[in-house]
């Protein structure tokens, strides 16, 4: 992934890194430890296989996720996040409370239970 050369805030930076569909999904996939690339792939509905491989690679580049390779055939690999991907997932799981909130508001509480997402009826009221 090719990063521009100047920033006028250190936010334009972390959009750059984490923007797309798919590096924050993967990041809170990862949330609860290690997993494969065949778990990732599962997991995550409607991603390719070449786009979690490059996916994963960008998120690699950045030090938000590495991976374990065990040897032997078949080579297993699992992929983790690092301390800096801790710390964004603590980002990820504010806009993941957000994005329950929001479907809430909006009659989406079908969707949340179809997919498993667990939630709480309140919601916060408005002000």
């Amino acid at each position: 992934m090719k990063m521009r050369q100047e920033y006028t805030c250190p936010l334009e930076i972390i959009h750059d890194i984490v923007k797309g569909k798919w590096k924050t999904i993967i990041i809170f996939q990862l949330r609860k430890g290690n997993r494969t690339f065949s778990e990732l792939q599962h997991t995550i509905e409607g991603i390719s296989e070449k786009m979690l491989l490059q996916q994963l690679k960008e998120l690699r580049e950045f030090d938000l996720i590495d991976k374990i390779s065990t040897e032997g055939y078949p080579l297993h690999v699992e992929y983790f996040l690092t301390g800096r991907g801790r710390k964004l997932l603590q980002a990820v799981e504010i806009m993941q409370e957000l994005g329950i909130e929001y479907m809430l508001e909006h009659g989406g509480a079908d969707i949340l239970e179809q997919k498993g997402i667990p939630y709480s009826q309140s919601l916060p009221t408005k002000k």
